[in-house]
This record gives C-alpha cells, sequence and structure tokens, in this order.
C-alpha cells in the first residue's frame, strides 16, 4: 500500500479531490429512460464539452440549468472502468456514493449518500436510506443489488433528500439504473472478454426491426469469476466467487401519435460468495494467555486470561492473503431476481403528458457466508467453530405511479400519485460446522445432519443440510405505502432569469409483521403494527446570474421509515429518522463550454438516527468458565432512535476540463462530516441503558476521485486509440456503529487502453477491442474491520467473560483484476 502514498499528495495537490468525467457531468433519476444521447451544447464548438440532458423534474433540462446536486456515469465510462455490477462503484468513482458489502457478503448491499448510509438494513422490516431504481421501479431490497447490470445507458446519483419527487426511504438521496430502451431498427451489439482469476463474460444486445408499431429489445449477459482468495477444503467454494447470469426483453409499442408503450421482463441470477474475513491480530490488548489440561484452561497466574490460538490458525497482520490459513464449509449464496414493468406515456395535449409505471418484482435469496473460519472464535479441546451463516429470504413487490407532466404560462408542474406494497419473510441458522481436535493441529466437519433435529440448542445439534437447520430466527412482515405528491416551477413573466419551485409529498405507510420463530422455538411475543404519516415539502430558488452562470438555494427533506429488527429477542418496533436539509450550490460553464465547474454545500439536522446495537456472542462459556455457552457465535442485534439531532454537513466539488480536442480530465470531492449523539444501549444486558458513543459507517470524512480521457483518430473512418484512467481516494471509516475502530485509507486506480471503431464491414459494423484492469497497482486496504472479539464481555453478575477473547477481524478490498474485452457493434 505504501508504494500508493504518493499519488494521494499528487491529488491533494490538485485542489480539487478527482473524479471520472462522467459523473462530473451529471443528471439524476428518472421515472422513465430519457434518450441516451448527448447532442453538443448550443453554440458550442465540436471540441467543447457536450450538453447532459436530465430529468430530475420528470423533464428533459439542462443539467447546468437544473438546481439540484446530481451525477451519472455514462454507458461509456461503464464500460471504460469495466463496471459489472453496483459492486463495482465501491472504489470511490462517485465520492459522494459509497458502496459496500453487509457484513463480507456481496448478496447484501449497503447503499449511501451523504453520510446516510445504513449498517444492518439486511431484513424483513427494515429500510435503506437511499432509493435504488431500475428504469423509475423502486426496488424494496438490499438482497439482489449486486446482480449483474444489464445494457445500461447510465446510472445516475441523486444527491439529498428526495422526500417529494420520490418519497420515503430516500433521505440521503437515490440512485437510479437507466437502460437502454428499443430503437425500432436492427443493431446491436455482442461482447466477450477473459481476464485473471478464470473470469470471462459475454453479452449480446439485439434490437429488432420494428414490426406494426412495436419494437423489441433483447439483452443477455454472463459474469464469471473465480475465487480471490482460495479454500483448501476439497469442493468447497472460495471467497470473492461469482458467477452471473441474465435476460431481458423489452417491448416498446406506439399505436398512434402520442402514446407510447414499454413493456419489460427481466430474469437474473447471482450465484457469488463473501470476501474472506481475516485475524489480523490475536490478543491486541495483551491479555495473560493460558493452556489447556485436558478441556480445562488453566491461567499462568491469578488473573483471568484468555485461550490459546489453535496451531493452524494464522495471523496475517494487514495484508489480504490469497490462500486461507484452513479449508472451511463455503457454498455460494445464489440471489434470483426478475420482475415486469409497464411504462405507459400518453400526451394529452402537446404540453400535458400522462403517465403510469406498473411494476411487479421479486427477489430469492440462499444465503451460504462462511467468511471467517477459525478467525471469529476462540480455540476450545474438541470444540466446534466456524460459524455459517445461513439465510433464506423471499420477497414480492407491486408497485403503481401515476404522473401528470405539464406546462402552461410561466409554470411547469408535476403531480402524482404512488402505491406499493411489499411482501417478505425470512428464516436463518447459524451453525458450526467444524470441530477441532484435542489440542488445535486437526479439525473435522461435523453437523451436516444431525441426528436428532429436534433437540434443544444445548446439545448442538444445528446441522447445515438444510433439512436440518436449527432456526436461529423466522420473521415476515408486510409493507404497504402510499404517496401524492406535487411540484411547481415558476419563472416571472419578464424577468426570466429567477426560478421558484416549490413542491411536496404526502406519505402514509403501515408495515404489519411478526417475529415467529427464535432458538428454534415458537415465539409469540414479537409482533410489528407500524403506521406513520407525514408531509416532506421542497422550495428551491435558482438565479441565472450569468450566461454560463446559475446559481440555486434549496430547502428540502426527507426521511426512512420506521421498523423493527429480525434479529432481535422481541421484535421491539422503533420510530422513523427523518432529515430536513439546507443546500446552495453554483453551476457553471466557461471558455466556450470547455470547463465546467459545479458546487454544492449543505447543512443537514437528521432527528432519530436509527442505530443498530450488535453482539455476536463468542463466549464458548457462561460466567463459571465451564458450563458451555449455548448462544456460541449466535447473532443479536437491537435498534434504538439516536436522541436529539444528528448533524451532518458537506462539501461537494465537481470539475470537467476539455482543454484541446481528444482529451478530457476530470475531478471531484466530497467533504462529509456527520455527528451522531451517544445512544443508550437497548440489548438486554448488565450494559442496557448505557449511552455510547456511535459512528456512522462507510462515510469518510475527505473522499477524492479523478479521470484522465485521450482520444487519438487514427486515419478518416472514426478509428481511434482510446486511453482512460481513474484514481479514487476515500478516508478510513468506520464499518460498525457501535465499535470505534477504523478502516484504512483507501487508493484504486483503473485503467484501460482499447482500439476502437475498427471499421469491418461497409454498411457500419465495427470492433473495439481493449485491455482493463481495475486495481491496477493491486493497492490492499481494510475495507471493514471488527474489534468486538479483542477485550472481555460483560457477564449479567457484572464479571467479565474472557472465553470470547481472540483478535480484530476484517476483510480486505479485491485484489487486481485485467482482462482483455472485444465487442462488435452492427
Amino acid at each position: 500500500m505504501m508504494i500508493c502514498k504518493p499519488w494521494t499528495l499528487m491529488l491533494a495537490a490538485s485542489g480539487l479531490a478527482l473524479a471520472s468525467s462522467a459523473h462530473a457531468a451529471e443528471t439524476a433519476p428518472v421515472a422513465a429512460p430519457a434518450p441516451a444521447d448527448q447532442p453538443a451544447a448550443e453554440g458550442s464548438t465540436s471540441s467543447g464539452l457536450t450538453e447532459i440532458v436530465v430529468t430530475a423534474t420528470k423533464r428533459e433540462t439542462n443539467l447546468q440549468k437544473t438546481p439540484i446536486s446530481i451525477s451519472v456515469i455514462g454507458a461509456d465510462i461503464v464500460e471504460k472502468r469495466h463496471v459489472q455490477s453496483l459492486m463495482d462503484l465501491a472504489d470511490g468513482g462517485v465520492p459522494s456514493l459509497r458502496v459496500a458489502t453487509f457484513e463480507a457478503r456481496q448478496s447484501a448491499l449497503t447503499v449511501g449518500i451523504r453520510g446516510i448510509v445504513p449498517f444492518d438494513q439486511n431484513q424483513v422490516a427494515r429500510e435503506p436510506g437511499v432509493g435504488v431504481y431500475i428504469d423509475g421501479v423502486y426496488l424494496g431490497r438490499s438482497q439482489g443489488l449486486n446482480a449483474a447490470l444489464f445494457d445500461v445507458a447510465r446510472i445516475e446519483v441523486l444527491r439529498g433528500p428526495q422526500g417529494t419527487l420520490f418519497g420515503r426511504n430516500t433521505e440521503g438521496g437515490a440512485l437510479s439504473i437507466v437502460t437502454k430502451a428499443p430503437t425500432g431498427e436492427f443493431g446491436g451489439r455482442v461482447e466477450a472478454g477473459v481476464g485473471n482469476y478464470g473470469s470471462y463474460n459475454g453479452a449480446f444486445h439485439i434490437n429488432l426491426p420494428a414490426f406494426a408499431n412495436f419494437a423489441v429489445k433483447v439483452d443477455g449477459l454472463i459474469d464469471h469469476q473465480d475465487a480471490t482468495t482460495k479454500n483448501p477444503a476439497s469442493g468447497q467454494y472460495g471467497w470473492n466467487y461469482h458467477n452471473r447470469v441474465g435476460g431481458r426483453i423489452a417491448g416498446r409499442w406506439t399505436p398512434i401519435d402520442g402514446l407510447t408503450v414499454d413493456l419489460t421482463y427481466d430474469q437474473a441470477k447471482d450465484e457469488n460468495t463473501p470476501f474472506y474475513s481475516q485475524l489480523i491480530n490475536f490478543n491486541p490488548n495483551g491479555y495473560a494467555v493460558g493452556s489447556f489440561v485436558g478441556s480445562k484452561l488453566v491461567c499462568p497466574g491469578s488473573a483471568p486470561c484468555i485461550a490459546p490460538k489453535a496451531p493452524l490458525v494464522q495471523v496475517s497482520g494487514n495484508h489480504r492473503v490469497s490462500v486461507a490459513d484452513l479449508g472451511v464449509i463455503q457454498q455460494p449464496s445464489i440471489d434470483e431476481t426478475h420482475g415486469f414493468s409497464a411504462n405507459i406515456k400518453y400526451k394529452l395535449t402537446p404540453d400535458i403528458e400522462l403517465r403510469s409505471i406498473t411494476a411487479w418484482r421479486g427477489v430469492e435469496t440462499h444465503q451460504w457466508d462462511g467468511s471467517a473460519g477459525a478467525h471469529r472464535s476462540t480455540f476450545a479441546p474438541n470444540g466446534q467453530f466456524g460459524r455459517y451463516s445461513l439465510s433464506e429470504l423471499f420477497q414480492h413487490q407491486f408497485s403503481q405511479e401515476l404522473q401528470l407532466v405539464g406546462s402552461i404560462p410561466q409554470i411547469d408542474f408535476v403531480l402524482g400519485g404512488y402505491y406499493f406494497n411489499e411482501h417478505v419473510n425470512e428464516r436463518a441458522a447459524t451453525p458450526n460446522p467444524m470441530q477441532w481436535n484435542a489440542d488445535g493441529t486437526g479439525y473435522t466437519f461435523v453437523n451436516q445432519v444431525p441426528a436428532n433435529p429436534t433437540a434443544p440448542i444445548t446439545s448442538g445439534n444445528q446441522g447445515w443440510d438444510r433439512a436440518y437447520w436449527f432456526i436461529q430466527r423466522d420473521s415476515e412482515a408486510v409493507g404497504k405505502s402510499y404517496g401524492a405528491f406535487g411540484q411547481a416551477t415558476w419563472t416571472p413573466a419578464g424577468l426570466d432569469v429567477l426560478h421558484l419551485t416549490a413542491g411536496g409529498r404526502y406519505t402514509h405507510e403501515t408495515r404489519k409483521g411478526a417475529l415467529t420463530v427464535i432458538n428454534n422455538a415458537p415465539f409469540l411475543g414479537g409482533n410489528l403494527d407500524y403506521k406513520n404519516s407525514r408531509f416532506d415539502p421542497m422550495v428551491t430558488l435558482a438565479w441565472d446570474a450569468a450566461e454560463g452562470i446559475n446559481l440555486y438555494a434549496k430547502y428540502s427533506t426527507g426521511f426512512r421509515a420506521g421498523g423493527a429488527n429480525s434479529r432481535s429477542g422481541s421484535f421491539r418496533q422503533f420510530a422513523p429518522e427523518a432529515v430536513k436539509s439546507y443546500e446552495i450550490g453554483a453551476k457553471t460553464d466557461f471558455f466556450d463550454h470547455h470547463v465546467r465547474l459545479n458546487l454544492a454545500g449543505y447543512i443537514m439536522d437528521r432527528k432519530g438516527t436509527q442505530i443498530d446495537f450488535d453482539f455476536v456472542d463468542t463466549n464458548r462459556f457462561l460466567s463459571d468458565g465451564v458450563t458451555p455457552n449455548p448462544f456460541f457465535n449466535k447473532h443479536t442485534e437491537e435498534t434504538a432512535n439516536a436522541p436529539g439531532n444528528s448533524p451532518i454537513r458537506g462539501f461537494e466539488a465537481e470539475l470537467t476540463v476539455k482543454p484541446m480536442a481528444g482529451l478530457t480530465l476530470g475531478a471531484s470531492y466530497a467533504y462529509t462530516d456527520v455527528k451522531v449523539p451517544a445512544t443508550p444501549n437497548p440489548l438486554a444486558g448488565p450494559l442496557f441503558g448505557i449511552p455510547y458513543q456511535v459512528f456512522t459507517v462507510y462515510t469518510p470524512k475527505n473522499a477524492a476521485s479523478g479521470s484522465f480521457d485521450y482520444e487519438l483518430p487514427i486515419g478518416s473512418g472514426g478509428m481511434a486509440v482510446m486511453l482512460h484512467m481513474d484514481a479514487n481516494y476515500s478516508d478510513p471509516t468506520y464499518s460498525f456503529q457501535n465499535e470505534n475502530v477504523q478502516t484504512e485509507s483507501a487508493f484504486i486506480v483503473n485503467a484501460r487502453l482499447a482500439l476502437a471503431d475498427i471499421p469491418l464491414t461497409t454498411n457500419g459494423t465495427k470492433a473495439t477491442i481493449s485491455a482493463w484492469a481495475r486495481n491496477l497497482f493491486n493497492e490492499d486496504h481494510i475495507y471493514r474491520r471488527s474489534n468486538a472479539n479483542s477485550a472481555p464481555t460483560v457477564n449479567n453478575d457484572g464479571s467479565l467473560n474472557y472465553s470470547g477473547v481472540l483478535g480484530d477481524y476484517a476483510n480486505f478490498n479485491p485484489p487486481r483484476t485485467f482482462g482483455v474485452q472485444a465487442s462488435i457493434n452492427f
């Protein structure tokens, strides 16, 4: 990692943190796909920056005249950065956007913007703080978000609360994936590539000729990568493996002038394994280390001591390992997603359009997380270990949105209504499928099929075979949301440099649910009956101060719904969290569209911040030091609303420069400061009610990104050599809300060299051949770290329990990946 430090100093010296030129040219989430083309700005020369058309206000507008803080990753940058799924955005290419795994799992992603980053939304009655959309359809769960991306027109980031036009669970912002619509003309693209770690990918995107005013587009893809950390166990998968396949069919029907009907169906399957959890130190606090005589731990003196480390367990330190020290049971998690949507637009008049978005979607997840091996539990002679986190989740949702978008003299307006209905259930088990021998020099796999699956938990019968799960928890929930919204922009007659926008949204939501099983026994006390109604306003004043200089001031609110924590012992209800945001910004364009600088500063006040106190019980014995702990390796979590106000302060800058034909430079920086007041611990036990300092996860105070794009034409046929590089930096972050240990800073460089638009035929068929690399310098950093197992816990009688003390564990970012890619456009 040290070789990368000079690069960070170079970035800091540039005066602005860097970002890709694609997201410096911003846009916003949309209710329906907008044209992917970006025509040259009016009055600009061919060597200047192109105009960016956005639809943040549900209508097409020029980015530089749209008073909202927005970023976009266009289709070209998706290709240049070799972005295959949302997980590839975790390198920080958009500094204010944070993407991370929940736990170490790729099967459930955490998405955050501007310091609104939930710790655990991976449940049946929890909600995100940033809304994720596909072609205007909201996705209710974090499971399935890492499926392979279909033919993307752009990935859009709308920063700040979006409570008016996008509704609940967008208090931090919205992330929108917009796919390419059918063209009605025959054509398409096929592509294939190979790379290291046994990776390969392929895709086809075919537009068929329109027939009877009906156009069809078909997409299919596969994306495969072998594990980057090998598993020594025979027949078991390694870590950071994935195999994604999917297909999509889209139809566009235009039976009469003014009516457009878009119908789509997609289905995808993502097989993946988690990132490897490494033991990065042993006994960092220097407690006395005992030794076992038979099954009894003998301390060297009168002071308490901890168990010795098993001889087979290796401490990795602060570097990523390529082969695990112990082979473990590890199957791939399987996420299956599917969805159908109907997007209808009809022009009532030339200036007024009626829109309808109807969608059914579902996700099914089978989670198999054996990421830790022996790195999260202590050694005991003949003791079981290797916590295997298993879960099945099934979710189905229906949504309906109506919009009336139009203009009358001096006023542009949007009116709408929204309905959302979701059913979700999950069950989970956490067996320990490995067992040490007497001295820790060997181990065996156990409990695949226990003899008595109905035996009590103290018997140790916790099988990992699906037919013999010992159900730790089983929960279900049904959520409904109703919304009505409106927004209008008034430009006074004779004063067309001023624009006043005002809007609001009323939301009523309910969620009913139950925690029906705890520790393999029926549970009757875990019922949820949540209701909430609120109004979210927005007011913006924009001023076209001069040619190419547009200023704005904005007030808006948003909220994240309340719910219940299914990892708790009671399914106790917690309240929503809400944010008020005050923002000022500037959109500027200089030197005949060769320099574009956008700035935004904001203050957000958040009330009722949802804090998760989680505890994995790694104590092997109860307080007497002899009796086995029946809840060994079980996960408990309670959610509390932080008291008072949680202020968030930030600043964002994005710069795009085109100093000469063929060369484009991008720079972006985000400063985010979050403070959450001390929050009482809601977990049952001796620490109950004690206020603790808490933290916001995956939120660096300083984050930066930069890009370099150069295109050199070859001959007169349009062929060109294209070079892309981007560099992305972020400060250390916290990865648990109630642990004060930070990760490491990150600096990731990606690159691509391509020979583009090689003529193959006289009818316009062209090919592109490229070589790409992600994490070019093979930088390794800890992106997730826990010190929960480095200190003793407090027993109910107030004494300390040292039987779970081991050391810090951590997960590292992916290693360098590289490959070659070829595509043919016809």
